[in-house]
C-alpha cells in the first residue's frame, strides 16, 4: 500500500518592506511522503517571497510530477511566468526550465548547497532567466522546527532579511539572490 500525503493548512501573513507587497494567503500543501519538514516549509518561504494579489503563484505537484516545479505562476494562456524550484535541482532540470519559462527560481538548501552551486553555475551560465538564491543550511532547519500541520507563518521582508514567526518560534534568513556575474568568473 503506498503512502499518502499528508495535508497541512497555512495562513501566511506578508509584509514585504522590499517589494512593497502586504498580504494575507490562506494555502493548503500536500507534503509528500518522501519530503521533510525542512523542503515543505522552504516551499512555503518561496511561496511568501513572491506572493503577490493576484493569487496567480500555485503549488504543484511537486516531488509526484517530474514536469512540474515546486512552484509556478502560468498566465491565462497557460504561459509559465515563474518556476519556482526548492533543493538542488540538476543543471538539465534547470535549462529545460528556463526554456519553458519567463523566469525561473531555484531556492538551493541544505549543507551540499554550495557544492550543488559550483557544480551546476557554469553549465547554466547562458541561462538569463535564472534566479538562484542559496538558505543557510542552519536557518533552514530551524524553519523546519516551525512546522505544524496547521500553522501561521508571519513573513517581514526587509533589506533581503526575511524573519519568519509563528507561535512556535522566530527564525531569520538572508534572502539575497546570488550575483550570477560575479560568481560565474
Amino acid at each position: 500500500m503506498a503512502l499518502r500525503a499528508t495535508v497541512y493548512k497555512a495562513e501566511i501573513n506578508v509584509a514585504d518592506n522590499d517589494r512593497g507587497y502586504y498580504g494575507s494567503h490562506a494555502v493548503t500543501v500536500a507534503r509528500h511522503p518522501s519530503e521533510t519538514d525542512e523542503r515543505l516549509m522552504v516551499r512555503l518561504l518561496a511561496y511568501a517571497l513572491y506572493a503577490d494579489g493576484d493569487d496567480g503563484l500555485t503549488f504543484t505537484r511537486g516531488l509526484s510530477e517530474t514536469d512540474e516545479p515546486d512552484l509556478w505562476r502560468q498566465d491565462l494562456t497557460g504561459t509559465i511566468e515563474q518556476w519556482v524550484e526548492t533543493g538542488l535541482p540538476d543543471e538539465r532540470r534547470l535549462l529545460k526550465a528556463c526554456g519553458r519559462a519567463d523566469e525561473v527560481i531555484v531556492f538551493a538548501y541544505g549543507r551540499n548547497a554550495g557544492a550543488w552551486w559550483s557544480g551546476v553555475q557554469g553549465k547554466v551560465a547562458r541561462a538569463r532567466n535564472l534566479k538562484v538564491y542559496i538558505l543557510p543550511a542552519d536557518a533552514t532547519q530551524a524553519l523546519a522546527a516551525l512546522a505544524r500541520r496547521t500553522m501561521t507563518l508571519h513573513v517581514n521582508v526587509q533589506d533581503a532579511t526575511a524573519w519568519v514567526s509563528s507561535d512556535d518560534g522566530s527564525v531569520s534568513l538572508d534572502v539575497t539572490a546570488l550575483d550570477r556575474a560575479a560568481t560565474a568568473g
